[in-house]
C-alpha cells in the first residue's frame, strides 16, 4: 500500500481537485491524504484571532469570506443535483459550528477546533466528489487513530492499532482519504501537529502499516539544490538520505515537514516527493542508500532565528554549568537548534521565542547575556565526513565578505551551518551557489 499526501496548493481549487484523479491509480491500494484547501489555515488562524479579541464583527466578516469562497468552490467541483446538495450541507455544517463559538469563552481547545476545519471539508469534499463519479472510498477520520501524548509527541503503537482495525473493516475498498494536520490529544481532546503537519501525518501513517512508499505531492518537483525562489539555476536532486533530507528540511527547505523523515527512517519506508503540477517529473526519492559521497548535495536557510551568548569566565568551565544551561531552555520548552562554546562564552541559537524575556532573566545568573535578533541559520548539506576535505574551506571562501555570527562544524556528518543576520541570506545563498555547484 502507497501513502499519498497532497498540500494545499495541489487542492486549492475544483480544477486541482478534479486533477488529483489524474495521479491516483484507484484500482491500487492507497491512502490519500489531504491537506486544508490553499489559504484555509491562515483565514481560520485570522478567525480565531478575532474571536481572542471579542472582535464580533471582523470574525464575521472572515467567516463569510471564507465561506462565500468554499460555496464558489462547491458549485465548481460538483456537476450533478445531489453533489451540490452535500457539498452545501457540509459547508453549512461546518461553518455553522465554527459560527457558534463565537458564544463560547474562546481558549485554545476551541481554537484547535477550528483550525481543524480545513481538513475536514477537504477530505469529505474529495469523498463526496468521488461518488458523484461512482467511485468507491472510504474517509478515515484522523480523529480516530491519530494520536499524541502528554509530550507531543506520536504515539505510534495507537496509530497502527487503530488505523490497522479502520482497515481491516473496509477491506474491500482501495481507496481511503484521511485529514493531515489534525489528532488528539492526551486528552482527547482534537489538536494537531503544528504547521505543516500533513506532511507528518503521510509519514506517520507510512510507518505505521509499513507502507511500499509515502509520496509527498507540492507544487515544486523535488528538492533543490538551493532555494530556488531566491537563486537562479537550482535544480532537483534526484536522490537523498534520510539524513540528507532531515538536515535540509529542519534547516528551512519549505518542501518537507521537519519531523516527517524520521517515522520512515525508523521503519525504512522510501518518501518521494512529487510535482502535482507536473506528474511526470521524477522528483526526489529519499531512502537510506541516498547518500552522495564526496559531494555538496543543498544549501537551505531557516529565517526567524535569535541568537543568544551567555558569557561567564567565572563558571564556563565548571562542572555542570552546560547541563545548568540547558535546564533553562528545558524549562520552558524551547528548543535548541545550534551551539557552540569557547573558554569563556557559550552561544546558541532558538527559532521559539515565547518565553526569551524569562529564558533571559535566568541566563543572567550565569553571567552577561546577548541577545540578537533577525538572524538566519545558512545550512549547507553533502557528505562532510572526517575522511572528507576542502569543502569547509569552499563553504567559508564563499561568504568570506560577509559576517558569520556562529558557524558549527562536525556535530553532524552531514552539514555545516552558519548564523548570520538575515539581511545577508540572499547574499550568502547565492555566493553560496555560485561557489559551490
Amino acid at each position: 500500500m502507497k501513502v499519498l499526501k497532497f498540500g494545499g496548493t495541489s487542492v486549492g481549487n475544483a480544477e486541482r481537485i478534479k486533477a488529483l484523479l489524474d495521479i491516483i491509480d484507484t484500482r491500487e491500494r492507497q491512502i490519500v491524504v489531504l491537506s486544508a484547501v490553499a489559504g484555509t489555515t491562515n483565514a481560520l488562524v485570522e478567525i480565531s484571532q478575532a474571536f481572542y479579541a471579542e472582535e464580533k464583527d471582523r470574525a464575521a466578516a472572515c467567516i463569510k469570506a471564507l465561506n462565500d469562497k468554499y460555496k464558489e468552490l462547491v458549485a465548481e467541483l460538483f456537476s450533478t443535483e445531489e453533489g451540490l446538495r452535500n457539498g452545501i450541507e457540509l459547508i453549512d455544517y461546518h461553518f455553522s459550528l465554527i459560527s457558534s463559538l463565537a458564544s463560547h469563552l474562546f481558549t485554545p481547545l476551541e481554537e484547535k477546533v477550528i483550525l481543524a476545519q480545513g481538513e475536514l471539508i477537504s477530505t469529505t469534499l474529495f469523498h463526496f466528489y468521488l461518488t458523484e463519479l461512482g467511485i468507491r472510498s472510504k474517509l478515515l477520520p484522523a480523529l480516530d487513530f491519530m494520536k499524541i501524548d502528554e509530550d507531543n509527541e506520536p504515539k505510534i503503537d495507537f496509530i497502527r492499532e487503530n488505523l490497522t482495525e479502520l482497515l481491516l473493516q473496509a477491506s474491500d475498498h482501495n481507496l481511503f482519504i484521511t485529514q493531515g494536520y489534525i489528532c488528539r490529544n492526551s486528552f482527547g481532546e482534537i489538536d494537531n501537529l503544528r504547521r505543516g503537519g500533513s506532511d507528518y501525518t503521510a509519514s506517520l501513517i507510512g510507518a505505521a502499516i509499513t507502507a511500499d512508499e509515502i509520496q509527498i505531492w507540492t507544487d515544486i518537483d523535488g528538492m533543490h539544490n538551493n532555494d530556488p525562489r531566491i537563486v537562479k539555476g537550482t535544480t532537483p536532486i534526484a536522490n537523498l538520505s534520510f539524513d540528507e533530507a532531515a538536515e535540509l528540511a529542519y534547516f528551512g527547505a519549505k518542501i518537507l515537514h521537519p519531523q516527517s523523515v524520521f517515522p520512515a527512517q525508523r521503519y525504512n519506508v522510501p518518501v518521494r516527493l512529487l510535482n502535482t503540477m507536473d506528474p511526470r517529473a521524477p522528483g526526489t526519492l529519499i531512502n537510506k542508500e541516498g547518500a552522495a559521497k564526496g559531494v555538496v548535495r543543498s544549501i537551505a536557510a531557516k529565517d526567524g532565528i535569535t541568537a543568544i551568548r551567555i558569557h561567564s569566565s567565572r563558571m564556563l568551565l565548571a562542572y555542570g554549568f552546560l547541563r545548568r544551561i540547558f535546564e533553562v531552555f528545558e524549562r520552558y520548552k524551547t528548543p535548541i537548534d545550534m551551539i557552540t562554546t569557547s573558554e569563556v562564552a557559550v552561544s546558541l541559537t532558538i527559532d521559539d521565542t515565547k518565553y526569551l524575556d524569562e529564558i533571559a532573566t535566568e541566563l543572567n545568573n550565569f553571567g552577561s547575556v546577548e541577545i540578537d535578533r533577525e538572524q538566519t541559520i545558512v545550512c549547507v548539506v553533502g557528505d562532510f565526513s572526517v575522511d572528507t576535505h576542502g569543502y569547509a574551506s569552499r563553504v567559508l571562501d564563499a561568504i568570506k565578505h560577509i559576517p558569520v555570527r556562529m558557524i558549527s562544524y562536525g556535530g553532524s556528518n552531514y552539514n555545516i551551518s552558519l548564523v548570520l543576520q538575515t539581511a545577508y541570506k540572499v547574499e550568502a545563498l547565492r555566493s553560496l551557489h555560485n561557489r559551490l555547484f
